[in-house]
């Protein structure tokens, strides 16, 4: 089933121009740096979003790379 959810999320990022691209990656940096600080302060209740915040910005980036590229 997450399969089939990051595909649909990676076809979405495809879509997207350059530009909507580079801000959906400065909105997935600051949510990182939010839930760290999170992290740090014991605020945080579900930490595996760290994880998949980390991955996301790895997709983003990926897709970006590979407009530039074509």
């Amino acid at each position: 089933m997450a399969t089939k959810k990051i595909k649909k999320y990676t076809d979405s990022l495809r879509e997207k121009s350059p530009a909507e691209l580079n801000q959906a990656l400065v909105d997935a940096k600051k949510e990182l740096f939010n839930l760290r600080f999170q992290n740090a302060t014991n605020q945080l209740d579900n930490t595996a979003r760290i994880g998949e915040v980390k991955k996301n910005i790895a997709r983003i980036q990926t897709v970006l790379s590979a407009s530039s590229r074509a």
